[in-house]
């Protein structure tokens, strides 16, 4: 395995491009020293974000999970708000908001390669959740949303990027996102 040419999926999602920040988000990553080695912008399909984001019960489950986690933190009755307390049915729902959102604009799916690609590229985002993240992150200086607020306008939460978590998963989106075109490619920079 060479470390040096990992490979990690990013895709800049609605907010990010409607916020007119593709380019900053692009800055971020080469400023680190990681080449772009795919760009591509794009309207997906409901089909195509359907595939992208897990459908198998224990994932759907965590999502409404997180959901019933915040409502717990800030006092909100679940049943109240949504008329249910189970976490797989609340999960599809969370789902389905994911999915709405995704294909809400146009998206910039992107391919990163360099050292330790996957684990940087993330360390540049910023933990998932906006309210949470680092100043000095994309998210952190980009966003202020969070999970309450999605929760009460019954929407994802915006956080501006996706980012592959592990080399696998980066190897499975780069895949599905950029199929055997031949878009993907190696070039020597001036540092190389």
């Amino acid at each position: 395995m060479n470390f040096k040419e990992e490979k990690t999926y990013i895709m800049i999602k609605p907010d990010g491009v409607k916020k007119r920040l593709i380019g900053e988000i692009i800055t971020r990553f080469e400023q680190r020293d990681l080449k772009v080695i795919a760009l591509e912008m794009f309207q997906p399909t409901t089909k195509q974000i359907d595939e992208h984001y897990p459908k198998d019960k224990a994932w759907i489950a965590r999502l409404g999970q997180k959901t019933l986690s915040t409502y717990e933190k800030y006092g909100v009755d679940p049943v109240k708000e949504l008329g249910m307390d189970n976490d797989y049915e609340i999960g599809k729902m969370v789902r389905k908001w994911l999915v709405d959102y995704m294909t809400s604009a146009p998206l910039v799916r992107m391919v990163i390669q360099g050292v330790h690609a996957v684990d940087m590229v993330r360390k540049i985002c910023g933990v998932t959740l906006p309210n949470l993240a680092d100043m000095g992150t994309i998210r952190g200086d980009y966003s202020a949303d969070s999970p309450a607020v999605a929760n009460s306008e019954r929407r994802a939460v915006m956080n501006l990027v996706h980012a592959s978590e592990t080399p696998q998963e980066a190897e499975h989106e780069i895949k599905h996102w950029f199929g055997t075109r031949k878009v993907i490619f190696d070039y020597e920079r001036f540092t190389d």
